[in-house]
């Protein structure tokens, strides 16, 4: 068979990731805490983009998209029917748009490109009055000890060799946040040249430092140290630590009596002090700091009607800088092939790009919220129990975008409700089918019914998992037992057995 050489045409569209696109699929993707920090790197970076306030020359025209890619609050629906396509799909053609740039860039009427600028203005800036008589902030702030300080400083104080002192750091760098050694000891000690019966009372030093029982190496380890504390001694209290631990998890006491030989109403003695240890000594240095969520959305209930508004707190509010208008718009400074022309022109689209990216943006965002209200009113106005179930299909149905695009809408993005905070995610779940052929419920309602019933039972005689799918029937939701097990599980629910107390 010969081979041979053909030349031949063919068209054929492909969609090119160019930066543009990847900045606005980024941007998409990004809460308002991230995005305020990216728009204020690229004030930094790009002379040509320029930071106002209202009333000054960049501000919007009274008929032209605010912020949130609406007029006021609500969008226009007619004025808008156009810009519905998808965000991806749009940020596309304005590719298109700057490969003609590229090829005509000496024929470009770059005076009106940049004129219709003023027509992009980003979000208003969030205006606070500072207190001078108040402190620095640097001098406000403070550190609390971790648990491996603390326990450094005991050990510093201890009177003991330098191989000792040696195995003793060891032993702290090992120590989790929960007070457990988790590096094999024999390792420790062979790194600390010692030999293991007195690596092994280095160990049992640092395991009554405070917190009493931290450095050990199980459970039952730490239980038993703190049990030696107890004045006077119980032996009985050690004795079930140390041989009968499983059953003491699952509170199994009839069995624990029966073994040792008492009575069940003084191994229930034993029990209650025990329920008094520490079983993860470092918990109280681990306190984390606290995780404030600031919402990007707020639903607000006016009458009968919810308004939407996009929280732009702090977001400044950009435009193209006059200075490189007026750098541009005269010629006779800017050579024909000049560099500077060039760097004028790049900073130039950067800057509108970015300002038209942030408007698709918020447009986006608020489009794909309004489709959740009216999908999920009656949440809205009673709370979990009427969450319906929603994919992410359904809301790119309704708005004429692509899923993808909605999951990243809804990433890592918070919603202020009138009956809390809720991540964009949160509204959508599957569906759980009703017993009756009614309407189906969704799995967060189904959730949060399960977690209503385990908080209403008796303490001594807890639900069990198939105790629960009988009450769920008896309200027309038909689930099986695994299901709940594993919804429970989702919710940090224990089992039964161990939810039960006799005490």
């Amino acid at each position: 068979m010969a081979l041979e050489l053909k030349q031949g045409l063919r068209l054929s569209q492909n969609l090119v990731m160019t930066p543009q696109l990847q900045q606005a699929i980024k941007l998409l993707q990004l809460n308002r805490l991230e995005l305020q920090e990216v728009i204020n790197q690229e004030l930094v970076e790009n002379p040509a983009l320029e930071e106002t306030s209202d009333g000054e020359e960049g501000s919007p025209d009274p008929g032209e998209l605010s912020a949130d890619g609406s007029e006021g609050s609500v969008p226009d629906p007619e004025g808008e029917q156009k810009r519905d396509e998808d965000f991806v799909a749009q940020a596309t053609t304005q590719t298109e748009e700057e490969k003609i740039y590229t090829q005509q860039n000496e024929d470009f009427n770059w005076e009106s490109y940049i004129e219709e600028s003023n027509n992009y203005s980003g979000t208003a800036p969030s205006m606070r009055e500072v207190n001078e008589d108040l402190p620095s902030f640097e001098n406000v702030l403070t550190r609390t000890t971790s648990l491996e300080e603390h326990i450094s400083w005991q050990l510093s104080m201890a009177a003991i060799t330098d191989d000792e002192r040696k195995l003793g750091s060891l032993i702290i760098g090992n120590i989790n946040e929960d007070g457990y050694l988790t590096a094999p000891f024999e390792d420790l000690a062979k790194e600390a040249d010692l030999e293991l019966e007195d690596a092994e009372e280095v160990l049992k030093m640092i395991q009554r430092f405070d917190p009493i029982g931290v450095g050990a190496r199980d459970l039952k380890e730490c239980l038993l140290i703190q049990a030696e504390f107890i004045k006077p001694r119980q032996p009985l209290l050690e004795k079930i630590i140390a041989e009968h631990l499983s059953d003491l998890e699952r509170k199994n006491y009839p069995a624990i009596a029966k073994a040792i030989g008492v009575p069940q109403e003084k191994v229930i003695e034993a029990v209650r002090l025990i329920l008094e240890f520490e079983p993860k000594p470092g918990r109280s240095f681990n306190i984390g700091d606290t995780q404030y969520i600031t919402p990007d959305i707020y639903v607000y209930k006016v009458g009968d009607e919810f308004v939407i508004v996009l929280n732009e707190d702090g977001l400044p509010k950009l435009r193209i800088s006059p200075y490189y208008k007026n750098i541009l718009a005269n010629k006779s400074e800017l050579g024909k092939n000049s560099k500077t022309k060039e760097y004028v022109q790049d900073k130039l689209r950067s800057a509108m790009w970015l300002i038209r990216s942030i408007h698709n943006r918020q447009k986006t965002i608020y489009k794909v919220t309004d489709a959740i209200v009216q999908r999920q009113r009656e949440f809205f106005e009673k709370g979990v129990q009427q969450l319906k179930p929603m994919i992410l299909k359904d809301v790119a149905n309704d708005i004429g975008m692509h899923e993808s695009t909605i999951s990243r809408v809804t990433t890592n993005k918070y919603m202020h409700t009138p009956v809390g905070i809720f991540e964009l995610k949160y509204f959508f779940n599957s569906s759980i089918n009703s017993s009756d052929g009614s309407d189906s419920l969704a799995s967060e309602a189904v959730k949060d019914k399960i977690r209503q019933l385990v908080s209403k039972e008796d303490a001594k005689h807890p639900l069990s998992d198939q105790k629960i799918v009988e009450l769920l029937k008896r309200d027309n939701i038909d689930i099986a037992r695994r299901t709940v097990a594993k919804y429970r599980d989702m919710l940090g629910v224990l089992s039964s057995s161990k939810r039960k107390k006799v005490l």
